[in-house]
């Protein structure tokens, strides 16, 4: 559906990807995972060809974006700030973008009032976006990104500014998106990737660090680890330690002359 070839870019002095290459077929759900500042909204911008890279290729079903920009059609975009127009009303705006996405006429209004539907809009469809809460001005966004059924979906932490249920409700639509779709979407949070995704991409430093299914990652990295933590007090800590999911064994650590105690996890 989607291939990444050789993309690196920079920004002045500034290198944001560096050679990053990795393939997606149709009906995958890949979660994009990294640091603040690691290159994901920019790995992004060019995978729905907002932004050229200064050099390696996008392809779409085999087709450069940048020489076949018609192939854009097939990507749906939400950016990490929704391209929202704060004095339109909801319904207004989506129509406004099915008309910009070259929707035909007689389908837009049933269209609109589909990814209203999907996104649990339509008591706010006349309500001015200015006027809107942020989570649901995210929804918004999420919709304009779901106008014309896309096979492939690009959605830059869709779940940010949502509660709970509605963040809940937004994964279940992603999972249920990607069974005929290809979609790719950047999170701070591993349960949520881990919840819907069939492969993570982690940039580190603007290099892809690793490409794979969850499982296969833990795989490699040999699972477990130590972690070591240092506390004030701790009397009745290390019982509560001990009952945490994934730690094996919980070992005070030694106190320093002037300085905090402490304990040392050693996880699965």
């Amino acid at each position: 559906m989607i291939a990444v070839a050789g993309v690196s870019h920079s920004y002045g002095r500034v290198r944001a990807l560096r050679d990053v290459t990795f393939e997606l077929s149709r009906g995958e759900a890949v979660g994009l995972l990294g640091l603040n500042g690691a290159g994901k909204s920019s790995l992004m911008k060019i995978m729905t060809g907002c932004v050229f890279p200064a050099a390696g290729t996008v392809t779409v079903d085999g087709n450069d974006i940048e020489r076949h920009p018609e192939e854009k059609g097939k990507i749906g975009y939400l950016p990490e700030t929704p391209p929202l127009y704060p004095e339109m009303n909801v319904a207004e705006y989506l129509r406004h973008v099915a008309r910009l996405k070259g929707l035909p006429a007689a389908g837009r209004a049933g269209e609109v009032g589909r990814v209203m539907e999907l996104l649990d809009l339509g008591e706010e469809s006349g309500r001015v976006i200015l006027n809107l809460s942020r989570g649901c001005r995210q929804r918004v966004g999420l919709a304009q990104a779901l106008l014309g059924d896309p096979p492939l979906l690009i959605l830059d932490e869709p779940t940010v500014g949502l509660d709970p249920a509605q963040a809940e409700g937004i994964r279940r639509l992603i999972a249920g998106l990607s069974a005929e779709r290809t979609v790719v979407f950047s999170s701070h949070v591993l349960s949520e990737v881990c919840a819907v995704c069939d492969k993570v991409a982690v940039i580190n430093r603007g290099r892809l660090a690793a490409f794979d299914s969850l499982a296969a990652i833990e795989r490699r990295s040999g699972g477990g680890g130590t972690l070591r933590l240092r506390v004030e007090g701790g009397g009745t800590l290390s019982g509560a330690l001990a009952a945490v999911e994934g730690v094996e064994s919980v070992l005070p650590t030694p106190r320093a002359p002037g300085r905090a105690g402490g304990f040392e996890l050693r996880c699965r």
